[in-house]
C-alpha cells in the first residue's frame, strides 16, 4: 500500500489543511471509486489539460495585477492540477506524487552544481551556459539518437510567442543569431515590407499568413534582443487596450451613446484623450 493509499482513510476535514498530505487525501477521496465525486472520477489526463493551461494563465494574471490574495488561490488551483495528475498516474501504476517531488528535487540539484556541488562560475553567463549544457545532456540521455537537434525538446503546446523565443534562444546558443540589434530591427522592417507587398500584389490568404508569421517571429526576435519577454509584453498591451477601451465606453455612455461604427471618429478622439491622461 502506498502512502497516498493510506491517506484515503484520513478524513481531510480533520487534517492540517496547511500540509500537502491534506490535499493528497482530498484528491484520493475525490477519486475513490465508491465514495468519490462522479466528475473527478471520469477525468483523464487529456480532459484535465485545458483546465491546467487555464489555471497557469490565471496565475500569470494575478502576478501581473500584483494581487497576492488572488495569487494564493490560483497557486492552490494549479497545485490541485499536479495532485490529480499524480493520483491518476498512481492509479495506473506509473508514478505517484512522491515521485514527482523526487524528480524535480533531483533535477534542481543536478542543474545547480555551484549551489549543491563544488562547481564555481565567474559570471551569471557561465552559470546559464552550464544550465543549458546540463539540459542538453538530459535530453540526450532520454533518447538513443546520436544526432539530436539543438531545437529538440521545445514543446509544441507552448503559446506561439513563448515557443518562438525558446527556439530563437536555442539557435542563438549554438551561434545562430544576429550580432547587433541594428540587424534585428532591419529584419522587422524587411518583414513588414513583405507584408505590404503581399497586400499590394493581392497574394493568396496562405501567402499572407506566411508573411504575418514571419513578421511576428521577427518581432519576438527584437523583443529577445531587448531583453523583453514577448508574451508578457503582449499580455500587458492587451491589458492596456482593455483598460483604455473600457474608459472610452464609459465616456460614450456618459454622453448617452454606445460603441458603434457611426461614432468611430468620436471613439478615436476619446481614445487619444484616454492615452494622454495616462501619460
Amino acid at each position: 500500500m502506498t502512502n497516498t493509499d493510506k491517506l484515503t482513510s484520513i478524513d481531510p476535514r480533520l487534517a492540517d489543511r496547511r500540509q500537502i498530505d491534506a490535499l493528497l487525501a482530498i484528491v484520493a477521496r475525490l477519486r475513490d471509486p465508491e465514495y468519490g465525486c462522479a466528475w473527478d472520477l471520469k477525468q483523464t489526463f487529456a480532459s484535465i489539460l485545458p483546465y491546467t493551461l487555464e489555471e497557469a494563465y490565471e496565475v500569470a494574471e494575478s502576478i501581473e495585477l500584483d494581487d497576492m490574495l488572488e495569487l494564493r488561490e490560483e497557486l492552490g488551483d494549479l497545485l490541485y492540477q499536479v495532485a490529480i495528475y499524480a493520483r491518476m498516474a498512481e492509479e495506473q501504476g506509473h508514478f505517484d506524487f512522491a515521485d514527482v517531488i523526487e524528480s524535480i528535487a533531483e533535477k534542481m540539484i543536478r542543474r545547480h552544481p555551484h549551489v549543491f556541488g563544488d562547481a564555481t562560475f565567474a559570471s551569471e553567463e557561465e552559470a546559464r551556459a552550464s544550465w543549458e549544457a546540463i539540459k542538453a545532456a538530459e535530453r540526450r540521455s532520454k533518447g538513443e539518437r546520436h544526432h539530436i537537434s539543438a531545437l529538440e525538446g521545445v514543446a509544441q503546446a507552448l503559446p506561439a510567442l513563448v515557443r518562438a523565443e525558446k527556439l530563437q534562444k536555442r539557435a542563438a546558443h549554438v551561434g545562430f543569431d544576429w550580432e547587433a540589434l541594428d540587424g534585428v530591427i532591419e529584419k522587422v522592417r524587411e518583414e513588414l515590407h513583405e507584408c505590404e507587398e503581399a497586400v499590394a500584389n493581392g497574394d493568396s490568404f496562405n501567402a499572407r499568413v506566411h508573411e504575418i508569421g514571419d513578421l511576428l517571429f521577427s518581432c519576438v526576435n527584437l523583443a529577445r534582443h531587448l531583453n523583453v519577454d514577448a508574451e508578457q509584453a503582449l499580455r500587458a498591451a492587451n491589458h492596456r487596450f482593455e483598460k483604455r477601451f473600457h474608459r472610452v465606453e464609459v465616456c460614450l455612455r456618459a454622453a448617452g451613446l454606445s460603441p458603434s461604427a457611426e461614432h468611430r471618429e468620436r471613439m478615436e478622439r476619446l481614445w487619444e484623450t484616454v492615452k494622454s491622461e495616462e501619460r
